[in-house]
Formats: C-alpha cells, structure tokens, sequence
C-alpha cells in the first residue's frame, strides 16, 4: 500500500511470512517533512497492531541516500514556536513509534543517514547497513542541535560517542565507526549482501515466538517511559532555536551549497 504525500511517500508490504516492510522517501534525498514524519509513525504503530505482521522492516528507496533528514524547506518555513514544536515532535513520534512497538523492528540502511536519519538507525531494534551508510549529526553545524534524536542515539551507542557526532557536527564518520560503536549490528559491501542477510534474520524472527519477542523487546527499552514527555521538551528547546537569526542565516547557507 502507497500513500503520497507533496512529492514524497510512505509505502508498505506485508509478506506471507508476516514480515512488514516499510519504505518512506522523498525526492531531496529522503528529506522527512512534517507530513512523511506523521504517516512514517502511524504506519510503524499500525504494523505494530497488526495480527498479520510478526516482524517489521524499515527501509528508505534509492541507493545514495538513507535519509537526509530535516527537510531544509520545511525549517526555514517556521514562523513561530508551536509550529517548530510540532514539526520536532514528528521526529519524536517516529521514535516513539520505534520504541512502543511490540513487535521487534530491523533497519535497512543502504546509503548516508543525517539527524533524523541517525535517530532512526538508533530506534530500530536490530540494524544492517552497507559500507557506504556513513553518518552524521549536522544539527549544530545549522545552530540547532541533536535534542530530539539525542536519547536514542545515546541510549544505542553512548554519551561518549554520541558527544563526538553532535559536538564535530560536520565530519562524517564511516559505516565502520557506527559499526564499532553499536549503532549497525552488521555492515555489508553490497546492498544484495545486506539483502540477503536481512532476509535471513527477518524470517527467522518471525518463525520464532511472538511473546518471547515481545518480552525480550520491553527488556531491551526498560528506562525509557519517560520518553514520551522527554522527546515533546526536546522538541520545544529545538523549535525554539530554529527560529533564531542565526539557524535561519545557517540553513539559507546550506540550501545555497
């Protein structure tokens, strides 16, 4: 099932195996507006809710690009701070949605991640990538910073680890640094390699007791109730920057590049 939405779209299967795979992607490098956030989120929780599915999926289209994001177009359009509150609240959802998921959820990374697209690495429960999948946290770089997406990330690969990428918020690291600090489970030279192996692992989970999943997935998030308030404060502390003179000269640069 495909639903579009202003150019991008969220899109998603379900195999007799139950396994539901979920694919977002928009046309400036699988950018996440407001509207892609929002129906990213619903359709994690109606897979989650859905006695089809033992095993979800989540994947973004092409080859080059994970996911870029924030949608630039969409942060320099804020003019007050409930809007900015709102549009950081959608990447809050996602990860909530991610978090609150009975049903445990595998990440396919198959080109660069930023911000959000970090976030999302770090929700998912178990993730692949490919060699190309390097990272980073751009966020300060455009007089933000990775409030948001910050407790995932932490939570997967450390305080340590996820300082460096907020604080040298334009350097990339390697699919091999993510790989080393926790962020991918398994890094793969090609696509069909990740493939084949996430084929492997999603079959196999969803052969295996729903329960004991679901048990061992409310284990993996214990200390993490809170998150539902934690990630809206959050949210409101980055719509508030963004609507500073200096995030917005930040953002213009960046869109001229």
């Amino acid at each position: 099932m495909t639903e579009l939405i202003e150019q991008g779209n969220v899109e998603y299967s379900i195999s007799s195996k139950g396994i539901a795979t979920i694919e977002f992607s928009h046309p400036q490098s699988n950018s996440l507006p407001g509207k892609i956030l929002q129906k990213l989120a619903d359709t994690i929780y109606q897979m989650g809710e859905s006695s089809e599915v033992n095993i979800i999926v989540i994947k973004s289209s092409g080859t080059k690009t994970f996911c870029a994001g924030a949608s630039f177009d969409e942060l320099i359009s804020i003019s007050d701070l409930k809007i900015g509150k709102k549009f950081f609240s959608g990447f809050a959802n996602v990860i909530n949605a991610c978090r609150k998921n009975p049903k445990l959820i595998i990440g396919r990374i198959q080109g660069k991640a930023v911000g959000g697209g970090v976030g999302i690495a770090a929700a998912v429960d178990y993730c692949f990538a490919t060699k190309n999948a390097e990272i980073k946290l751009s966020e300060l770089a455009v007089g933000i910073g990775p409030f948001v997406v910050g407790p995932v990330i932490e939570r997967k690969i450390g305080l340590s680890a996820m300082s460096q990428l907020a604080i040298n918020a334009t350097e990339w690291r390697s699919a091999s640094w993510a790989l080393k600090n926790g962020l991918y489970a398994d890094v793969y030279d090609t696509e069909e390699e990740m493939d084949f192996a996430i084929n492997k692992l999603a079959e196999t989970l969803a052969a295996s007791n729903p329960e004991a999943m679901t048990s061992l997935k409310s284990i993996f998030w214990e200390g993490t109730d809170h998150w539902d308030s934690l990630l809206i404060e959050r949210a409101e502390i980055s719509g508030t920057l963004v609507l500073s003179e200096f995030t917005t000269n930040a953002i213009n640069s960046f869109k001229k590049k």
